[in-house]
């Protein structure tokens, strides 16, 4: 639960006086964005933030230094584990059909926002074939017992359109207020088929010792360690969804998208409402840190020593990349920029760079490029090729992408070696 895991930390603010969800809990958690927020008023619900706003944190609570994060999500994506079905979840204390969803901390978090956004909720579904998919969605509120979800054109999106073309609609569990294995779980990009909650549940027992427990309910398994959940169902009908401020902090374009009508929620006692910032730091680690493991997984196909890549945050964590690797042939850093593109195709910008230099640091990063690169030999521009929706500089998803070579010539390693005491 969020209360528990706020107490493993020394850095929590806390907010005491009532704040405004519409705008009120942006300011705050702008204010202190490396650090977790808990608000103790919010319309009368107690709503947290920036929890998982830090590698250093997230690697904490699991029990790794956090040069092992990317290591540690590839092992569960790659090793899948079953979960465990259990009779009793704390949620299933509290529930009811009456509730209104305009009454709920929902915040309201930039002003150009199309309405009050749940930014930290996961779908849970179900196909025909037993298959259960867990996933982020972003789901705007439109009145009491209804909202618009956005969906791209992934596992979910898949499972509503082959509803939604027989007039048919799609039973979901909504779930907000979780703990970090089955966040990180819940951004991975896996094949159809394999399910986030059994990558969920590997991550449990590698930081913990233990299987993700679950309860069915309504024939869908749904995590014991929730804060809230919702029985609810994704129609045919679409409505308008947005603006909405994305990773890179700008708006998103309005678009058609499925309505999901709310019939029941649960909630543990005295829950926490998790309210995750659109484009802060617990946005990027979320979304980023799963996609570390693909791209280091592309480069190692291409570089036999690759020792670590960093999404960075001045890229949102989607967008620009380091690499570090070591070079055996001239030309290894290139074809690692290449690989690196095709591990993540959202990525537009790489630097790639030797073993001595921390890819944590972004000085130590900047003179590499500083002192190991040069434009005319070093440099790879690759025009006009698929990039990011998110990027908002991008023509028609088209963008320029560009690679940075800031490795060493082998054959004049010497020179660029740094001055260092013995």
């Amino acid at each position: 639960m969020i209360r528990e895991i706020l107490k493993n930390f020394d850095d929590v603010v806390t907010i005491s006086e009532p704040t405004k969800k519409e705008l009120g809990v942006t300011r705050y958690l702008l204010r202190h964005r490396t650090r977790p927020v808990l608000f103790e008023d919010v319309d009368g619900w107690k709503v947290a933030g920036n929890i998982w706003s830090t590698r250093g944190r997230i690697a904490e609570y699991l029990g790794i230094e956090k040069e092992g994060l990317t290591a540690f999500i590839a092992d569960a994506m790659e090793n899948p584990s079953p979960y465990r079905t259990v009779e009793r979840a704390p949620f299933l204390k509290n529930s009811t059909k009456d509730f209104s969803l305009k009454e709920l901390p929902v915040p309201k978090y930039y002003p150009l926002d199309g309405g009050q956004y749940f930014t930290s909720a996961m779908v849970i579904a179900k196909d025909e074939k037993g298959f259960i998919n867990t996933s982020f969605h972003r789901i705007m509120v439109r009145d009491g017992r209804t909202a618009a979800i956005r969906l791209v054109p992934r596992h979910l999106y898949s499972m509503w359109k082959d509803k939604a073309e027989h007039g048919e609609e799609l039973d979901v569990r909504i779930i907000v207020g979780n703990p970090i294995h089955l966040l990180l779980a819940g951004a991975t990009s896996v094949a159809y088929g394999i399910s986030e909650l059994e990558i969920a549940s590997k991550m449990s027992e590698l930081a913990f010792g233990r299987p993700l427990e679950v309860v069915e309910l309504g024939g869908i398994p749904v995590p014991v360690e929730t804060e809230f959940v919702f029985e609810a169902r994704i129609t045919p009908e679409l409505v308008d969804e947005g603006p909405f401020v994305d990773i890179t902090g700008t708006y998103d374009h309005v678009r058609k998208q499925p309505l999901v009508v709310f019939e029941r929620m649960y909630h543990v006692d005295e829950p926490i409402f998790h309210a995750l910032l659109p484009g802060g730091y617990e946005h990027f680690m979320l979304m980023g840190l799963p996609k570390e493991p693909q791209i280091y997984a592309s480069v190692k196909r291409v570089v036999p020593k690759v020792h670590g890549v960093r999404l960075t945050e001045g890229g949102a964590m989607w967008l620009h990349a380091v690499v570090s690797i070591t070079k055996q042939h001239e030309g290894d850093g290139k074809n690692a920029i290449l690989a690196a593109f095709t591990g993540h195709p959202s990525l537009k910008h790489v630097v790639v760079v030797d073993e001595d230099v921390d890819i944590y640091d972004d000085r130590e990063v900047e003179w590499a490029i500083a002192t190991r690169f040069q434009a005319d030999k070093d440099l790879i521009i690759v025009p006009n090729a698929r990039g990011s929706s998110l990027d908002p500089s991008a023509e028609k998803s088209l963008v320029a992408k560009w690679g940075v070579d800031a490795t060493k010539p082998l054959e004049r390693k010497g020179e660029f070696e740094r001055a260092k005491l013995q």
